[in-house]
């Protein structure tokens, strides 16, 4: 026999002679963990099952993965504040994935290309009225319709979309682009009626089957302020309602605008675009405890707006405004000062909160109000069985995306209802951690630069101010994907497995672990890129 190395003592393929499986005391195991995008989505998307997606230019396929949660990825790419780019784990190793601007990117392909989804289900015989025809509503209408049920939507509006027409300003939302994905529900046999306005529930309600009511918060809430006879005083949602609608109120040269939200911002933004030269947003409080994005906040401070912290309005007269100064107490609370000061206004814009309109609701036996807001279940459905609310009425963040969510939750729960089967779970399944991975696998890869309108042309313009990626950035963006705690067949496993143990099962299979030979070293799992994998006793499978 020839001599071998020095501390050799098996001949070459001896692994796979000898049943080696009998020596472990711990076994590998293939994991499916949920990405912290996922997890940080109020519409309820896996935005990395579709980035793998689009990372092989499969740009269709990630499309319609979208598509099967969310049919607004084109405006929701524009008007989402990203929370699942808050929770990406590339961002603890460079930057966030730019899943908001990919998701832009195909819903923009989407249009251009004219793809389209089809309901190929049998119609279930079933009718449904939607009442609301904002983000929830026409959520909640496409999933219904992509069911089998029948489904009509109503609402007061001149043009479906909600507070996403009427709320959020075109240089936020391009037209064209709602009135495209909006147009993609209504051609799936969605009917809508428009100019109606619903003021009995329980009339309206007859001959339909099951009823989602989500018309929005779309009144502005008012305060009380003394204010003299000259005083022009409008409330936000109002003004933002009659620029959308083409009918821009005059405000003057110097508006100052009174809260601390996005729609402030907004509100802000406007009087810029339709002739004010000054605009001061007046805020009681500090930027850490401002509720308005970073992003809106910059991008007006970028467009020349002001804004007094730490400032409450107390009088408003012809011409100007008076202004307390104000401090937070041991508990962030604002207090009086004592210290006035006068600002020249024009005009003043109350941008305070928004209420719903509930009188719809009024004698609807088992609906329940709680502070100006609907209350439901855990499927949303009211007091009342078979009445369902969803979107700005209830108690739950009010944005287009998680509007949108609820339209879908409310979808699954309206069919459980009508076909009498018990509303299906959540799945759930355990976090992909940024300890769980290997980033230093990744190469290093800074975050995509979106373009913008340069400031000085914004405040003329209502021109879309955020561009959009080409496809080039699009695809690198994409490929940042860190494809936490899911495997993405990258060979790791494959390559240091001392043992041929592992077995590639062909693209897009993945692989499978043959345990007669594998050893339990641990290998494959310490040297998972994406924590795909884990280490369970052995004795646990036996």
């Amino acid at each position: 026999m020839t001599d071998l190395p020095f501390a050799i003592t098996l001949g070459v393929g001896s692994s796979l002679a000898n049943h080696t499986g009998s020596w472990r005391v711990e076994r590998p195991e293939y994991v499916a963990r949920r990405p912290p995008c996922a997890d940080g989505c109020p519409a309820g998307e896996d935005p990395q099952r579709w980035l793998y997606r689009a990372e092989e230019r499969g740009y269709e396929a990630a499309w319609r993965e979208i598509m099967t949660v969310n049919p607004f990825p084109a405006i929701i790419g524009r008007v989402c504040y990203h929370p699942c780019e808050s929770a990406c784990n590339r961002g603890q190793l460079d930057e966030p994935v730019g899943i908001n601007a990919v998701e832009r990117f195909l819903g923009d392909e989407a249009i251009r290309r004219g793809w389209t989804v089809t309901g190929d289900v049998p119609p279930t015989g079933h009718r449904v009225l939607i009442i609301g025809a904002g983000p929830a509503g026409l959520s909640a209408a496409y999933h219904l319709r992509l069911l089998g049920h029948d489904v009509t939507v109503r609402d007061s509006g001149e043009e479906p979309g909600g507070m996403m027409r009427y709320g959020i300003p075109a240089y936020r939302l391009p037209r064209d682009i709602l009135d495209a994905e909006i147009a993609r529900i209504v051609e799936l046999g969605v009917r809508l009626d428009l100019r109606h306005t619903v003021t009995d529930l329980r009339a309206e309600a007859a001959g339909f089957d099951a009823v989602f009511v989500a018309v929005g918060a779309q009144l502005g809430r008012r305060i009380d302020i003394p204010a003299g006879d000259g005083a022009r005083v409008l409330d936000a949602v109002t003004m933002l309602h009659d620029v959308a609608g083409g009918q821009a109120p005059q405000l003057g040269r110097r508006v100052v605008v009174y809260g601390g939200g996005n729609t402030a911002m907004d509100a802000a933004r406007s009087a810029r675009r339709i002739g004010a030269t000054d605009a001061v947003v007046v805020y009681r409080r500090t930027r850490d405890r401002m509720p308005a994005h970073e992003v809106d906040l910059n991008q007006a401070r970028e467009e020349g707006i002001t804004v007094r912290w730490l400032s409450t309005l107390t009088q408003i007269d012809g011409e100007r405004v008076r202004v307390e100064k104000m401090r937070l107490d041991d508990n962030g609370f604002p207090q009086p000062t004592g210290e006035y000061e006068d600002l020249p206004a024009d005009a003043v814009v109350l941008a305070v909160g928004q209420e719903a309109d509930l009188s719809l609701l009024r004698g609807v036996d088992g609906v329940e109000l709680d502070g100006g807001r609907v209350r439901v279940g855990p499927d949303l459905m009211t007091g009342r069985p078979g009445v369902f609310a969803g979107g700005d009425i209830i108690k739950a963040e009010q944005t287009v995306t998680n509007a949108i969510g609820q339209g879908r939750r409310a979808a699954s729960a309206i069919d459980a209802y009508l076909r009498g089967r018990p509303t299906p779970p959540v799945p759930s399944s355990a976090p992909a951690t940024f300890d769980r991975l290997n980033t230093w696998y990744y190469a290093d890869a800074p975050a995509a630069v979106t373009p913008r309108l340069a400031a000085a042309r914004r405040v003329s313009t209502f021109d879309e101010v955020i561009g959009g990626l080409d496809e080039s950035t699009a695809l690198f963006e994409a490929r940042r994907c860190l494809s936490c705690g899911n495997c993405f067949e990258c060979d790791n496993c494959y390559g240091v497995c001392p043992d041929n143990a592992i077995r590639k099962l062909g693209p897009g299979l993945g692989f499978e672990i043959d345990y007669d030979y594998c050893k339990g070293c641990g290998l494959c799992v310490a040297e998972c890129p994406a924590g795909a994998m884990e280490m369970v006793p052995e004795q646990a499978r036996r």
